[in-house]
Protein backbone atom coordinates (compact mmCIF):
# COMPACT_ATOMS: atom_id res chain seq x y z
CA UNK A 1 0.00 0.00 0.00
CA UNK A 2 2.97 2.44 1.12
CA UNK A 3 4.56 1.90 -2.39
CA UNK A 4 1.42 3.00 -4.35
CA UNK A 5 1.03 6.14 -2.31
CA UNK A 6 4.47 6.82 -3.30
CA UNK A 7 4.61 6.02 -6.68
CA UNK A 8 0.93 8.14 -7.20
CA UNK A 9 2.53 10.94 -5.21
CA UNK A 10 5.25 10.76 -7.86
CA UNK A 11 3.08 10.41 -10.57
CA UNK A 12 1.24 13.75 -9.60
CA UNK A 13 4.83 16.21 -9.01
CA UNK A 14 5.55 14.90 -12.61
CA UNK A 15 2.27 15.80 -13.95
CA UNK A 16 0.15 18.65 -11.64
CA UNK A 17 -2.14 19.72 -14.43
CA UNK A 18 -3.54 16.17 -14.82
CA UNK A 19 -4.13 16.09 -10.57
CA UNK A 20 -5.58 19.08 -11.15
CA UNK A 21 -8.16 17.79 -14.27
CA UNK A 22 -8.65 14.83 -11.62
CA UNK A 23 -9.81 17.30 -8.60
CA UNK A 24 -11.96 18.77 -11.01
CA UNK A 25 -13.81 15.77 -12.31
CA UNK A 26 -14.18 14.44 -8.92
CA UNK A 27 -15.69 17.83 -7.49
CA UNK A 28 -18.05 17.88 -10.63
CA UNK A 29 -19.00 14.13 -9.84
CA UNK A 30 -20.25 15.14 -6.25
CA UNK A 31 -21.81 18.33 -6.97
CA UNK A 32 -23.93 16.15 -9.97
CA UNK A 33 -25.49 14.12 -6.86
CA UNK A 34 -28.05 16.31 -5.87
CA UNK A 35 -29.18 16.73 -9.59
CA UNK A 36 -29.75 12.65 -10.11
CA UNK A 37 -31.60 12.34 -6.78
CA UNK A 38 -35.15 12.59 -7.23
CA UNK A 39 -36.01 16.30 -5.56
CA UNK A 40 -39.33 16.36 -3.24
CA UNK A 41 -42.88 16.90 -5.21
CA UNK A 42 -43.28 20.27 -3.98
CA UNK A 43 -39.76 21.36 -5.66
CA UNK A 44 -38.94 22.51 -9.30
CA UNK A 45 -37.09 19.80 -10.57
CA UNK A 46 -33.42 20.71 -11.53
CA UNK A 47 -32.68 22.21 -14.87
CA UNK A 48 -30.22 21.59 -17.32
CA UNK A 49 -29.06 25.41 -16.87
CA UNK A 50 -28.85 24.64 -13.30
CA UNK A 51 -26.39 22.03 -13.64
CA UNK A 52 -24.45 24.41 -15.94
CA UNK A 53 -23.89 26.95 -14.11
CA UNK A 54 -22.85 23.98 -11.24
CA UNK A 55 -19.96 22.85 -13.67
CA UNK A 56 -19.05 26.18 -14.48
CA UNK A 57 -18.33 26.86 -11.29
CA UNK A 58 -16.16 23.71 -11.21
CA UNK A 59 -14.18 24.57 -14.53
CA UNK A 60 -11.96 27.23 -12.48
CA UNK A 61 -10.60 24.64 -10.69
CA UNK A 62 -8.37 23.25 -13.62
CA UNK A 63 -6.29 26.58 -13.13
CA UNK A 64 -6.62 26.06 -8.84
CA UNK A 65 -2.31 26.27 -8.76
CA UNK A 66 -1.28 28.61 -11.85
CA UNK A 67 -3.57 31.15 -10.42
CA UNK A 68 -5.52 30.39 -7.50
CA UNK A 69 -6.62 33.86 -6.52
CA UNK A 70 -8.17 34.29 -9.80
CA UNK A 71 -10.15 30.98 -9.49
CA UNK A 72 -11.10 32.28 -6.13
CA UNK A 73 -12.82 35.16 -7.73
CA UNK A 74 -14.41 33.54 -10.29
CA UNK A 75 -15.61 30.79 -8.07
CA UNK A 76 -17.32 32.93 -6.18
CA UNK A 77 -19.10 35.31 -9.17
CA UNK A 78 -20.57 32.09 -10.45
CA UNK A 79 -21.81 30.79 -6.90
CA UNK A 80 -23.18 34.20 -6.54
CA UNK A 81 -24.93 34.18 -9.36
CA UNK A 82 -26.35 30.72 -8.91
CA UNK A 83 -29.04 31.48 -6.46
CA UNK A 84 -30.37 34.13 -8.08
CA UNK A 85 -30.64 33.42 -11.55
CA UNK A 86 -31.70 29.51 -11.38
CA UNK A 87 -33.25 27.48 -8.93
CA UNK A 88 -31.51 24.66 -8.94
CA UNK A 89 -30.49 21.99 -5.33
CA UNK A 90 -28.23 23.29 -3.44
CA UNK A 91 -25.18 21.37 -2.19
CA UNK A 92 -24.23 19.68 1.21
CA UNK A 93 -20.61 21.64 1.46
CA UNK A 94 -19.48 24.19 -0.78
CA UNK A 95 -16.83 22.30 -2.71
CA UNK A 96 -15.10 24.20 -4.64
CA UNK A 97 -14.49 26.83 -2.57
CA UNK A 98 -13.26 24.41 0.33
CA UNK A 99 -10.57 23.00 -2.69
CA UNK A 100 -9.94 26.38 -3.40
CA UNK A 101 -9.16 27.62 0.08
CA UNK A 102 -6.93 25.15 0.95
CA UNK A 103 -5.21 25.40 -2.36
CA UNK A 104 -4.66 28.75 -1.46
CA UNK A 105 -3.20 27.80 2.07
CA UNK A 106 -0.72 25.55 0.39
CA UNK A 107 0.32 27.43 -2.76
CA UNK A 108 0.29 31.13 -1.92
CA UNK A 109 2.87 33.76 -0.28
CA UNK A 110 1.06 35.30 2.89
CA UNK A 111 -0.41 38.65 0.67
CA UNK A 112 -2.32 36.26 -1.03
CA UNK A 113 -3.68 34.47 1.60
CA UNK A 114 -4.94 37.98 3.00
CA UNK A 115 -6.64 38.74 -0.13
CA UNK A 116 -8.48 36.01 0.36
CA UNK A 117 -9.53 36.13 3.82
CA UNK A 118 -10.68 39.06 2.72
CA UNK A 119 -12.65 37.76 -0.15
CA UNK A 120 -14.28 34.71 2.15
CA UNK A 121 -15.08 37.56 4.64
CA UNK A 122 -17.52 39.86 2.39
CA UNK A 123 -18.63 36.63 0.72
CA UNK A 124 -19.34 33.35 3.10
CA UNK A 125 -22.00 36.35 4.84
CA UNK A 126 -23.48 37.18 1.43
CA UNK A 127 -24.21 33.87 0.13
CA UNK A 128 -25.81 32.75 3.67
CA UNK A 129 -27.87 35.70 3.33
CA UNK A 130 -28.94 34.68 -0.13
CA UNK A 131 -29.71 31.43 1.24
CA UNK A 132 -31.10 30.73 4.82
CA UNK A 133 -30.36 33.38 6.61
CA UNK A 134 -29.40 31.19 9.81
CA UNK A 135 -26.56 31.96 12.19
CA UNK A 136 -26.31 27.96 11.89
CA UNK A 137 -25.29 28.36 8.75
CA UNK A 138 -22.91 31.15 8.65
CA UNK A 139 -21.25 29.42 11.47
CA UNK A 140 -20.54 26.02 9.65
CA UNK A 141 -19.60 27.72 6.41
CA UNK A 142 -16.85 29.71 8.65
CA UNK A 143 -15.68 26.94 10.39
CA UNK A 144 -15.01 24.69 7.12
CA UNK A 145 -13.43 27.41 5.41
CA UNK A 146 -11.12 28.05 8.41
CA UNK A 147 -10.57 23.51 8.55
CA UNK A 148 -9.67 23.68 4.38
CA UNK A 149 -7.39 26.72 5.15
CA UNK A 150 -5.62 25.28 8.42
CA UNK A 151 -5.59 22.14 7.04
CA UNK A 152 -3.71 23.44 3.92
CA UNK A 153 -1.50 25.20 6.07
CA UNK A 154 -0.61 22.16 8.20
CA UNK A 155 0.33 20.16 4.30
CA UNK A 156 2.23 23.02 3.50
CA UNK A 157 4.49 22.77 6.14
CA UNK A 158 4.73 19.47 5.56
CA UNK A 159 6.07 20.14 2.42
CA UNK A 160 8.31 22.27 3.73
CA UNK A 161 9.82 20.15 6.09
CA UNK A 162 10.18 17.24 3.27
CA UNK A 163 12.03 19.31 1.04
CA UNK A 164 14.68 20.72 3.93
CA UNK A 165 14.86 16.98 4.53
CA UNK A 166 15.54 15.84 1.12
CA UNK A 167 18.00 18.82 0.87
CA UNK A 168 20.07 17.03 4.01
CA UNK A 169 19.52 13.63 2.43
CA UNK A 170 21.36 14.86 -1.00
CA UNK A 171 23.79 17.07 0.71
CA UNK A 172 24.92 13.91 3.27
CA UNK A 173 25.35 11.75 0.13
CA UNK A 174 27.32 14.05 -1.55
CA UNK A 175 29.69 14.31 1.44
CA UNK A 176 29.92 10.45 1.23
CA UNK A 177 30.28 10.62 -2.53
CA UNK A 178 32.97 12.52 -1.76
CA UNK A 179 34.84 10.89 0.61
CA UNK A 180 34.32 7.46 -1.33
CA UNK A 181 35.97 8.65 -4.32
CA UNK A 182 38.67 10.72 -2.21
CA UNK A 183 39.40 7.56 -0.56
CA UNK A 184 39.40 5.76 -4.04
CA UNK A 185 41.17 7.43 -5.69
CA UNK A 186 43.79 9.26 -3.25
CA UNK A 187 44.78 5.53 -2.17
CA UNK A 188 45.06 4.57 -5.60
CA UNK A 189 46.98 7.76 -6.95
CA UNK A 190 49.65 7.94 -4.31
CA UNK A 191 50.48 3.97 -4.56
CA UNK A 192 51.16 4.44 -8.05
CA UNK A 193 53.22 7.52 -7.77
CA UNK A 194 55.12 5.68 -5.80
CA UNK A 195 55.68 2.40 -7.73
CA UNK A 196 56.49 4.95 -10.70
CA UNK A 197 58.73 6.45 -8.68
CA UNK A 198 61.13 3.75 -7.68
CA UNK A 199 60.41 1.64 -11.14
CA UNK A 200 63.37 3.59 -12.81
CA UNK A 201 65.18 3.00 -10.08
CA UNK A 202 65.01 -0.51 -9.78
CA UNK A 203 65.13 -1.09 -13.70
CA UNK A 204 69.19 -0.02 -13.24
CA UNK A 205 70.06 -2.41 -10.52
CA UNK A 206 66.98 -4.68 -9.48
CA UNK A 207 64.77 -5.67 -12.76
CA UNK A 208 62.99 -8.10 -10.72
CA UNK A 209 61.42 -5.36 -8.68
CA UNK A 210 60.78 -2.78 -11.24
CA UNK A 211 58.67 -5.52 -12.67
CA UNK A 212 57.18 -6.11 -9.54
CA UNK A 213 56.22 -2.61 -8.94
CA UNK A 214 54.81 -2.29 -12.85
CA UNK A 215 52.12 -5.09 -11.70
CA UNK A 216 51.73 -3.49 -8.15
CA UNK A 217 50.85 -0.41 -10.60
CA UNK A 218 48.56 -2.14 -12.78
CA UNK A 219 46.75 -3.96 -10.24
CA UNK A 220 45.94 -0.97 -8.12
CA UNK A 221 44.60 0.87 -11.47
CA UNK A 222 42.17 -1.94 -11.68
CA UNK A 223 41.44 -2.27 -8.60
CA UNK A 224 40.38 1.48 -8.52
CA UNK A 225 38.63 1.42 -11.83
CA UNK A 226 36.48 -1.39 -10.47
CA UNK A 227 35.37 0.76 -7.19
CA UNK A 228 34.83 3.30 -9.54
CA UNK A 229 32.74 2.06 -11.91
CA UNK A 230 30.46 0.12 -9.28
CA UNK A 231 30.32 3.33 -7.69
CA UNK A 232 29.25 5.59 -10.63
CA UNK A 233 27.01 2.52 -11.35
CA UNK A 234 24.92 3.32 -8.03
CA UNK A 235 25.01 7.32 -9.11
CA UNK A 236 23.54 6.36 -12.46
CA UNK A 237 20.86 4.04 -11.67
CA UNK A 238 19.94 5.61 -8.11
CA UNK A 239 16.51 6.61 -9.29
CA UNK A 240 15.90 2.27 -10.31
CA UNK A 241 17.09 0.62 -6.52
CA UNK A 242 15.91 -3.02 -7.94
CA UNK A 243 18.33 -2.27 -10.72
CA UNK A 244 21.31 -1.12 -8.99
CA UNK A 245 24.62 -3.08 -8.38
CA UNK A 246 24.80 -4.86 -5.42
CA UNK A 247 27.90 -5.99 -4.60
CA UNK A 248 29.19 -5.17 -0.78
CA UNK A 249 31.64 -1.91 0.46
CA UNK A 250 35.05 -3.14 1.27
CA UNK A 251 35.01 -4.35 5.07
CA UNK A 252 37.51 -5.84 7.19
CA UNK A 253 37.82 -9.00 4.61
CA UNK A 254 39.87 -6.70 2.26
CA UNK A 255 42.36 -5.45 5.18
CA UNK A 256 44.78 -8.25 4.13
CA UNK A 257 44.43 -7.12 0.55
CA UNK A 258 45.02 -3.47 1.91
CA UNK A 259 48.03 -4.16 3.50
CA UNK A 260 49.27 -6.40 0.95
CA UNK A 261 49.27 -3.00 -1.63
CA UNK A 262 51.23 -1.16 0.63
CA UNK A 263 53.45 -3.73 1.62
CA UNK A 264 54.39 -3.26 -2.40
CA UNK A 265 55.11 0.35 -1.83
CA UNK A 266 58.02 -0.84 0.12
CA UNK A 267 56.61 0.16 3.48
CA UNK A 268 56.83 -2.23 6.26
CA UNK A 269 53.26 -2.54 7.49
CA UNK A 270 52.85 -4.43 10.76
CA UNK A 271 48.89 -5.49 11.46
CA UNK A 272 47.84 -6.99 14.67
CA UNK A 273 44.15 -7.39 16.44
CA UNK A 274 43.58 -7.33 20.19
CA UNK A 275 40.35 -8.45 22.42
CA UNK A 276 37.35 -10.86 20.80
CA UNK A 277 37.59 -10.90 16.99
CA UNK A 278 34.06 -10.29 16.29
CA UNK A 279 31.79 -9.56 13.19
CA UNK A 280 30.60 -6.40 12.66
CA UNK A 281 27.78 -4.62 10.88
CA UNK A 282 28.20 -3.87 7.10
CA UNK A 283 28.14 -0.11 7.41
CA UNK A 284 30.79 -0.36 10.41
CA UNK A 285 33.54 -2.74 9.04
CA UNK A 286 33.31 -0.53 5.58
CA UNK A 287 33.99 2.80 7.57
CA UNK A 288 36.85 0.30 9.69
CA UNK A 289 38.63 -0.31 5.97
CA UNK A 290 38.24 3.55 4.97
CA UNK A 291 39.62 4.63 7.70
CA UNK A 292 42.50 2.87 7.58
CA UNK A 293 42.95 3.26 3.92
CA UNK A 294 43.00 6.82 4.66
CA UNK A 295 45.21 6.58 7.42
CA UNK A 296 47.87 4.95 5.11
CA UNK A 297 47.43 6.65 2.42
CA UNK A 298 48.78 9.58 4.32
CA UNK A 299 51.45 7.87 5.22
CA UNK A 300 52.43 6.79 1.88
CA UNK A 301 52.06 10.75 0.77
CA UNK A 302 53.56 12.39 3.61
CA UNK A 303 54.98 10.92 6.28
CA UNK A 304 58.47 9.56 4.58
CA UNK A 305 57.69 6.92 7.08
CA UNK A 306 59.46 3.10 7.04
CA UNK A 307 57.46 1.26 9.10
CA UNK A 308 53.47 2.06 10.10
CA UNK A 309 51.62 -0.44 12.30
CA UNK A 310 47.82 -1.22 12.32
CA UNK A 311 45.97 -1.87 14.90
CA UNK A 312 42.25 -3.23 15.85
CA UNK A 313 40.83 -3.17 19.42
CA UNK A 314 37.98 -4.83 20.24
CA UNK A 315 36.12 -3.78 23.23
CA UNK A 316 32.65 -4.49 24.23
CA UNK A 317 30.89 -1.84 22.85
CA UNK A 318 33.74 -0.20 20.37
CA UNK A 319 36.23 -0.95 17.84
CA UNK A 320 39.20 1.15 18.13
CA UNK A 321 41.36 1.80 15.39
CA UNK A 322 45.22 2.83 15.55
CA UNK A 323 48.09 3.85 13.17
CA UNK A 324 50.77 5.03 13.75
CA UNK A 325 53.90 5.05 11.51
CA UNK A 326 57.73 6.43 12.53
CA UNK A 327 58.21 9.01 9.87
CA UNK A 328 58.32 13.11 10.03
CA UNK A 329 55.43 13.76 12.47
CA UNK A 330 52.57 16.04 12.16
CA UNK A 331 52.05 16.94 8.21
CA UNK A 332 50.48 20.18 6.87
CA UNK A 333 49.83 22.04 4.00
CA UNK A 334 50.22 18.89 1.36
CA UNK A 335 47.09 17.25 0.31
CA UNK A 336 44.47 19.82 1.62
CA UNK A 337 43.32 18.02 4.86
CA UNK A 338 40.65 16.18 3.07
CA UNK A 339 41.44 12.60 3.96
CA UNK A 340 41.98 13.34 7.96
CA UNK A 341 38.58 15.62 7.63
CA UNK A 342 37.32 12.18 5.71
CA UNK A 343 38.25 9.73 8.77
CA UNK A 344 36.76 12.29 11.23
CA UNK A 345 33.44 12.56 9.26
CA UNK A 346 33.22 8.59 9.45
CA UNK A 347 33.72 8.58 12.83
CA UNK A 348 31.44 11.40 13.50
CA UNK A 349 28.54 9.33 11.48
CA UNK A 350 28.55 6.91 14.09
CA UNK A 351 28.39 8.28 16.87
CA UNK A 352 32.77 8.28 16.98
CA UNK A 353 35.99 9.78 17.58
CA UNK A 354 38.81 10.37 16.04
CA UNK A 355 41.86 12.15 17.11
CA UNK A 356 45.11 12.64 15.21
CA UNK A 357 48.43 14.00 16.22
CA UNK A 358 51.76 13.68 16.88
CA UNK A 359 52.52 9.59 18.20
CA UNK A 360 54.50 8.52 21.43
CA UNK A 361 57.55 10.71 22.64
CA UNK A 362 56.77 13.38 19.78
CA UNK A 363 57.61 10.66 16.85
CA UNK A 364 55.68 10.22 13.98
CA UNK A 365 52.03 10.14 13.09
CA UNK A 366 48.80 8.80 15.28
CA UNK A 367 45.28 8.21 13.72
CA UNK A 368 43.10 6.93 16.57
CA UNK A 369 39.41 6.18 15.88
CA UNK A 370 37.12 4.84 18.27
CA UNK A 371 33.43 3.51 16.61
CA UNK A 372 30.61 2.48 19.08
CA UNK A 373 29.24 -1.10 18.39
CA UNK A 374 25.81 -1.66 19.33
CA UNK A 375 25.44 -4.47 21.20
CA UNK A 376 23.01 -6.42 19.40
CA UNK A 377 23.47 -5.44 15.95
CA UNK A 378 22.54 -6.93 12.26
CA UNK A 379 25.64 -8.21 10.50
CA UNK A 380 25.42 -8.64 6.93
CA UNK A 381 26.35 -11.94 5.58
Amino acid sequence: MRGWWERGRALGAAHPQAVDIGIALLVQAAMTMPFVVPRPPDLEPATWPAYGLTTLTVVPLVWRRRAPLAVLTAIIATSALYKPAVEGPGQPLPYTGLVIIYTVAVVSPPWKRLVAGGLLTVAVPVSVWLNTRTARELTFSLFVFAAAYVLGRLTDARQREHRIEAERAAARERARIAREMHDILSHAVSLMIVQAEAGPVAVRTAPERAEAAFDAISATGRDAMAQLRRMLGVLREGDEPDRAPREPQPGLAGLPELLDRIRASGLEVAYESVGAVRPLPEAIGASVFRIVQEALTNVVKHAAAHRVSVRLTYGEGAVDIRVLDDGRGARSGSGGGHGLVGVRERAAAHGGTAVTGPGPDGRGFEVRVQLPVPATVEVAR
